[in-house]
């Protein structure tokens, strides 16, 4: 990633106004092919060992119609590459802002019966705790994020061992970024190998999600 990139996001972010945009539409169209090509590297680097769908690159226009924020537009780049399905889940974020860079992986949003099936998983076993306290996930990420209940869901023991896993309602692995970090030769590479440090939980998940509680295929 170009030291060029930062600064156009810097400077994007003191004059979030279209007049300043407009004038400087040139130094976007370089920082968002640097971007781009960087994201591109890491998308193929990382096909390499896992099956994807198409890369994309979100768009820096913010859509101004429920936010009371009305800058239009973001002060990052990013970047979004699900995993193929149906045989695949999950997907691979990685976002490039000022002081603020990170990637993401995992299951932001699970629908109804997805959940479901994913705390019964924990209720019976402890697979997915083995995981997440294992050296290598514990010195990469830490924990794993994302919003859950305050309280054990229906259905679910509030004593139960688990149950830490069992309110979350997303399951959410985060890594981030200095700037200098953005700007090294090596950056490309260090995001792809976090990525790849994630798949024992990511294919944890899948194989979750492609079956039933008896592990029989869905």
């Amino acid at each position: 990633m170009q030291q060029k990139v930062l600064d156009f996001l810097n400077e994007l972010a003191k004059n979030n106004h279209k007049d300043w945009f407009n004038v400087h539409k040139e130094e976007f169209e370089k920082a968002k092919d640097s971007a781009l090509g960087s994201f591109q590297t890491i998308y193929n680097k990382l096909a390499q060992t896992d099956f994807l769908e198409p890369m994309k690159m979100y768009r820096i226009y913010r859509d101004l119609r429920f936010s009371k924020d009305k800058t239009p537009y973001k002060t990052h780049f990013a970047m979004y590459a699900g995993r193929l399905k149906p045989n695949h889940r999950g997907g691979y974020y990685l976002h490039i802002e000022p002081e603020n860079s990170f990637l993401g992986i995992g299951f932001w949003n699970p629908e109804k019966e997805d959940l479901l099936r994913i705390r019964k998983e924990i209720e019976a076993d402890d697979e997915l705790k083995t995981i997440l306290e294992t050296k290598d996930f514990q010195s990469t990420f830490g924990r794993l994020y994302g919003d859950e209940l305050k309280t054990a869901p229906k259905g679910f023991d509030r004593n139960h061992s688990r149950i830490d896993l069992l309110k979350k309602k997303q399951f959410l692995l985060k890594y981030d970024f200095t700037d200098k970090e953005v700007i090294k030769p090596d950056f490309e590479q260090k995001v792809v190998t976090v990525f790849q440090k994630s798949r024992p939980f990511v294919d944890y998940m899948t194989e979750v999600l492609l079956t039933n509680i008896n592990g029989e295929p869905l």
